[in-house]
């Protein structure tokens, strides 16, 4: 090996450990970046032929020495980060293999409609915050996609960027009607009478019911009550002589509540007449021969509430909160997965691309397959190992000092064959 061919070693490690401490430095200044994955540094040899070569100091016993060294940035994004709580309620950590889809904003961010560059990146770094716009965004300025539930109450089938902003609320699905009041008289026989309400439907789609009451021609205690869309949906309800209710079907334990099933059109619910043996709920006037009901309906629909916020849950789901103190579901978080994460193109906020060596994504519903599950109110903190970056910093200080003196040895053998010429 040549004084030349030392010195183009020695400049090959200069550069090898050049890299070795950029990706050092870049691990430890971003030791507090969320979402941020350490990289690693790996040297390989070189070896180079020549046809000249024939010292027993080769490595084949011909021409191939082993003259330079290279240095390679490994990634692993396979490694998982500590998650750590959060003060912020809308960040998100993930425990497993799975990214979260993020889209950056092409121009300015400041637009109710923000124009999207359609380059697809994937982070995890999920530090969201909602914006002015109602998007979910992160520290870095991603866009968090997922699907959403559109104005028909129905959840969306394309990934989007989520924009959550003055939510409707959607009445509750009803699930039981209560009647009260006076239904008609014990001192008529053979009345009639409709009590109607407004339910809802799992969608918050309103739609009319009603219950027919029909007083027994022989009894007027006796009544049968149907729902006014099957009339074979139907039950017997008694009264006692002083008007409070004596039984609803096959139930008359004092203190019980009647109730029958209301079945069929429009939609299942549950029928509450009162409490038998007391007033309460629906009762017979004993003191007119009118026949005029004052009896009304209402279902346990809550039909109003005003947007206040957003929560996260453990499942993904994005879920819009009222002041009623109830939540509804807005959007859906899925994760995407790689057949080899660590092959990702890395780019600007802990975002990465796909590329050939990855693989394409899979969309994966949290806590599915290797996705992994999501912590609320918590972030992923770097994978930096401080300590270890700090003491290879030192080894790769002292191999750099190391090949700069090969350096300089071999230009003082230099200068020393000139001289021996001269």
């Amino acid at each position: 090996m040549s004084i030349f061919s030392s010195l183009d070693t020695a400049v090959s490690g200069l550069n090898a450990q050049s890299q070795a401490f950029s990706n050092l430095s870049n691990n430890i200044s971003n030791s507090q970046t969320v979402g941020y994955k350490a990289t690693d540094t790996a040297f390989e040899d070189f070896v180079t032929n020549s046809a000249s070569g024939n010292s027993g100091t080769l490595n084949d016993g011909g021409g191939s020495y082993s003259d330079s060294v290279a240095a390679n940035t490994i990634q692993r994004n396979d490694v998982q980060g500590t998650i750590t709580s959060s003060t912020n309620a809308l960040a998100l950590a993930i425990s497993g293999n799975g990214f979260f889809n993020v889209q950056e904003a092409s121009g300015s961010s400041a637009s109710s409609s923000p124009t999207f560059s359609g380059q697809q990146y994937y982070t995890r770094n999920g530090d969201f915050s909602r914006d002015a716009n109602g998007y979910l965004v992160n520290t870095s300025g991603q866009y968090l996609e997922g699907y959403q539930v559109g104005t028909n109450g129905q959840m969306g089938t394309t990934l989007q960027p989520l924009q959550i902003q003055n939510v409707a609320f959607t009445p509750t699905e009803s699930t039981t009607m209560t009647v009260s009041g006076t239904i008609g008289s014990s001192t008529t026989s053979g009345a009639s009478t409709q009590t109607t309400a407004t339910a809802y439907s799992a969608q918050g789609t309103p739609q009319s019911v009603g219950l027919n009451w029909q007083q027994s021609t022989t009894n007027p205690l006796d009544w049968t009550v149907s729902n006014s869309a099957d009339p074979t949906n139907s039950t017997a309800v008694t009264f006692n002589s002083d008007g409070t209710l004596a039984s609803v079907g096959s139930e008359s334990t004092s203190g019980a509540t009647g109730s029958f099933s209301f079945t069929g059109s429009p939609q299942d619910m549950t029928v509450n007449l009162g409490t038998i043996g007391q007033s309460s709920g629906i009762a017979l006037s004993t003191t007119t021969t009118s026949t005029a009901s004052d009896a009304t309906m209402t279902t346990d629909s809550v039909t109003s509430g005003t947007f206040q916020g957003l929560s996260m849950q453990s499942d993904g789901s994005v879920m819009a909160t009222f002041n009623n103190g109830l939540s509804q579901l807005v959007g859906k978080i899925p994760l995407a997965t790689f057949a080899n994460p660590n092959g990702l193109a890395p780019a600007d906020g802990q975002a990465y691309t796909a590329t050939e060596a990855s693989g394409g994504p899979t969309e994966n519903a949290v806590n599915t397959g290797a996705a992994g599950s999501l912590e609320t109110g918590s972030t992923e903190s770097s994978t930096t190992d401080l300590t270890g970056d700090l003491t290879q910093l030192i080894v790769a200080q002292q191999a750099y000092g190391a090949n700069s003196k090969v350096v300089s040895t071999a230009d003082q053998l230099m200068q020393t064959t000139i001289a021996m010429i001269q």
